[in-house]
């Protein structure tokens, strides 16, 4: 019997597509506004915001959130 992940937004969802979705939905501009770290701020990528999230575990925990919201409206 297969196991259940209920309704988890994040399951199956690399970091990268969750920063690149909330790119899509919110701009960078936004983006940094709500989750208020510099590489959302200066000089915006996918490659260093992915470099930052994945050594900075409260950051990434924030950025999973803002998904998750997103996600459930």
């Amino acid at each position: 019997m297969p196991e259940q992940h209920g309704h988890d937004p994040l399951h199956g969802q690399t970091l990268k597509q969750i920063v690149e979705s909330l790119v899509e939905a919110y701009g960078w501009d936004e983006l940094g506004r709500r989750i208020r770290i510099k590489c959302f701020t200066t000089d915006p990528s996918v490659a260093s915001s992915l470099k930052f999230l994945r050594r900075t575990p409260w950051a990434r925990e924030k950025v999973e959130a803002l998904y998750r919201e997103s996600r459930h409206r």
